[in-house]
């Protein structure tokens, strides 16, 4: 039997089929993020709470007066998304011990883009992960500051053409490398750090899942793949989140408990970057000496991922301050 072409004889066993998330909201049509907000509430089910950061998925889903969601959602600052869900998460605890509400376990999440968590959000991430509040933080990083006009961002890529950091005569579009969010968050020491790819929608879940049963801080990194913004097709955004992950540039692994394990999903073999570039007009303009600076890069992090993995496999951890 080909599980491919009998997807829905096995589908109730392995995903949730309640939509947290309901149809008509206003997304761009091959809206990767809004995929990977849809399969997330599917993995955190009902007992949920959630705090969003201004950014796309608060401008297409709470148009008042309706809302796209089924959770209990609090639209908040760009700056303060993961101190209003520590807010959020002391406030239930309270509550639940002073008997006004049940014992049942209500999960709180923070979810912002890239520039909501790796740049204005940032010292309130920092400080919920320090603090070991109870909750999920998922970042949906499309790379650039999209809802309000495609500028860059510290996660936005090197050579990626933005608004405020655009391709032209005297420049190669973004100067700076990606800021590697679930680096930091992994030095901070948290119980549960992964990043994750709406491609590959069961092991994005099995994340969401695992960030779920564990008491204390976890941290979701998302690819969310942005036709508007990448000048793609809207019909590629799985394609692209897969070569994503196939050429490296976006590995997915995780780290529980300071243990790392790079997904099965990985290739063996990474595919070059100029695979991942064709499709995107963000990167069209690249030469091919800065596509082998780029190349070289992501060749350099990846092995350095895999020697972490590695070294603690072999319990030799003295090892990750070197290739780190």
């Amino acid at each position: 039997m080909n599980i491919v072409e009998n997807f829905d004889l096995f589908a109730p066993k392995l995903i949730n089929k309640q939509e947290l998330l309901s149809s008509g909201h206003r997304a761009c049509s091959g809206c990767g993020e809004v995929l990977a907000v849809r399969l997330m509430c599917k993995a955190l089910g009902e007992n949920t709470v959630i705090a969003a950061a201004t950014g796309c998925m608060e401008i297409i889903s709470s148009m008042f007066p309706t809302t796209a969601w089924r959770v209990p959602w609090i639209h908040v600052a760009f700056e303060n998304t993961a101190a209003v869900a520590s807010g959020v998460e002391a406030g239930l605890k309270a509550l639940r011990k002073k008997g006004k509400i049940d014992d049942r376990y209500i999960k709180v999440v923070g979810m912002a883009g890239d520039g909501g968590t790796m740049d204005i959000g940032f010292q309130a991430l920092s400080g919920a992960m320090e603090r070991g509040h109870d909750m999920i933080f998922v970042c949906f990083d499309n790379e650039a500051y999209m809802n309000t006009g495609i500028q860059r961002s510290s996660g936005t890529p090197m050579g990626a053409s933005t608004t405020t950091a655009p391709a032209g005569k005297v420049s190669s579009g973004q100067k700076t490398w990606k800021k590697n969010m679930a680096e930091i968050m992994a030095a901070h020491g948290i119980p549960y750090v992964a990043t994750a790819c709406p491609s590959y929608p069961l092991d994005f879940i099995r994340k969401i899942e695992k960030a779920k049963s564990i008491k204390g801080p976890s941290y979701i990194h998302c690819f969310s793949m942005c036709p508007t913004g990448w000048r793609s097709p809207s019909n590629t955004a799985i394609s692209v989140g897969r070569l994503a992950v196939e050429t490296g540039v976006f590995p997915l692994f995780e780290v529980e408990h300071g243990l790392y394990r790079v997904s099965p999903d990985m290739p063996k073999k990474l595919r070059p970057v100029k695979d991942y570039f064709k499709s995107q007009g963000r990167f069209r303009h690249l030469k091919e000496d800065e596509i082998d600076t780029i190349q070289d890069r992501i060749n350099l992090e990846y092995k350095k991922l895999l020697e972490k993995e590695k070294c603690l496999k072999t319990g030799n951890a003295q090892k990750i301050t070197e290739v780190g």
